[in-house]
């Protein structure tokens, strides 16, 4: 969900109804699982870094910002407040999109549209595209007839109605159950579709009956097409992620949130069993992240001010089989509510601000490393019962994190076979022996990965 322009609440809850379209795909489709998140970048941008860094690194999928007429104004979340379905916001026209998709796909990247159905605009004006609107009319697309009747801010979480009736941060809430805003909804991403976009992140999902997104989802051309749904769990609200999963992937916050707190003030040691051992939905429908666009600014997570801890915890998300990940891809900001540098264009990573989270070498490294042992059950788990952990991915590949204030020497268990390795994280050599064990040393906050088929860096 979106932060908006009101001081938006930490922590926007997400989830929704079981419901079984046909062909609902759960988790992203083919051998690349993992989706770089480029957070407000514009669509040339997202074109140029398509071909030169997401395609060779092995990244599946690239997640773009909302492509439709906004409100205008320099913040971020002005993205998220649609005033039309006309791909012409700040991040470019039509054509732009086409380009994008179609260069893209060229390198091996399928597509995934940030899609905002819920809501509308807080307010009147004239969008990105010159379009008119007011709060509850955009004339030619909705009239007052298709928002909910419950006009007033969402209060209470424990009630399902006000979560799904009533206005999130103030935004015109349409009636997802109506007729006419179903047919215009799946019209619109219809026509992403045609463009060629291979999937939907559903911007707060929560806020609308999953049996409303079921039916929505039918209507698409390809109705088994990949999405994730963001529905925010939150402990015993009327609206819980379980709900939506027969729709397709559900994003997994608790993930996000119980990582931020073991690698702050608890053990590693204690993710031994992380995923479904802690609670969470099944690995096959669970959407992760170390941080979004909402949780890097709120706090909730961690993000990229937080350095090697937030490499390491991106380190181990790759490297661990559960759910699909995405790398969240952003820029600096003081202010929580700052757009993009340059309004969207970046000219180069690690300029103006951006950060390029996706492109940090121990990240990037990373998605290889997932691709390459893709199936493979843990294996060979270690732990000094604290902050130092280790574990193989089968005889595919093998992951040594140390997260303590100091050094760590030690010979480790693998199952891989002998052989030299590179350790795509420094990019050094290390030697598995018959036995398959390996030694290293590891500095404070540093990792080790390797796996079958990098000999050489």
């Amino acid at each position: 969900m979106a932060r908006r322009t009101f001081a938006v609440a930490a922590a926007l809850a997400a989830a929704s109804v079981v419901m079984t379209p046909t062909g609902a795909q759960a988790s992203p489709p083919g051998g690349k699982d993992v989706t770089a998140v480029l957070f407000e970048w514009n669509f040339a941008s997202v074109a140029r870094e398509c071909t030169t860094t997401l395609g060779p690194a092995g990244y599946g999928y690239v997640q773009v910002s909302p492509p439709a007429e906004h409100i205008q104004g320099a913040q971020w979340w002005t993205s998220y407040q649609p005033v039309s379905y006309r791909i012409a916001g700040r991040l470019g026209d039509r054509t732009a999109f086409k380009s994008m998709v179609d260069t893209c796909h060229a390198a091996g990247v399928k597509v995934v549209a940030d899609t905002v159905i819920n809501h509308m605009s807080a307010g009147n004006g004239t969008g990105t595209g010159g379009s008119s609107y007011t709060k509850y009319n955009y004339p030619g697309l909705y009239s007052s007839y298709d928002f909910d009747d419950c006009t007033a801010q969402i209060s209470n979480y424990g009630d399902r109605g006000n979560v799904q009736n009533c206005e999130l941060v103030g935004l015109a809430d349409l009636d997802t159950g109506e007729e006419y805003v179903r047919k215009a909804i799946a019209g619109y991403m219809n026509d992403l579709l045609s463009l060629g976009v291979d999937g939907f992140r559903i911007d707060a999902a929560k806020h609308m009956p999953a049996a409303d997104l079921a039916n929505i989802k039918s209507r698409l051309s390809k109705p088994g097409v990949y999405w994730k749904q963001e529905v925010i769990h939150g402990a015993g609200e009327a609206v819980q992620p379980t709900e939506y999963t027969g729709n397709g992937d559900v994003q997994e916050f608790r993930y996000a949130y119980d990582l931020k707190r073991v690698f702050n003030n608890e053990n590693l040691a204690y993710l031994k069993n992380y995923g479904e051992g802690w609670g969470y939905l099944n690995s096959s429908v669970a959407g992760v992240f170390v941080d979004n666009h909402d949780t890097e600014r709120n706090g909730s997570t961690l993000n990229y001010k937080d350095n090697a801890t937030y490499t390491l915890a991106n380190v181990f998300m790759l490297a661990w089989p559960y759910g699909a990940p995405d790398v969240n891809s952003g820029y600096e900001f003081s202010d929580t509510d700052a757009g993009p540098p340059n309004g969207g264009r970046v000219d180069a990573c690690w300029q103006s601000g951006w950060k390029c989270q996706h492109n940090w070498p121990e990240i990037k490294s990373m998605v290889a490393f997932r691709n390459a042992t893709r199936g493979q059950a843990v294996t060979n788990w270690w732990d000094n019962g604290n902050d130092a952990i280790a574990f193989g991915r089968g005889g595919k590949g093998f992951v040594a994190v140390n997260h303590e204030s100091g050094s760590l020497t030690r010979t480790y268990q693998t199952s891989l076979p002998a052989g030299t390795y590179c350790n795509i994280q420094n990019n050094t050599t290390v030697t598995v022996n018959g036995s398959g064990q390996l030694t290293a040393t590891l500095g404070s906050n540093t990792a080790l990965a390797v796996y079958a088929g990098k000999s050489s860096c």
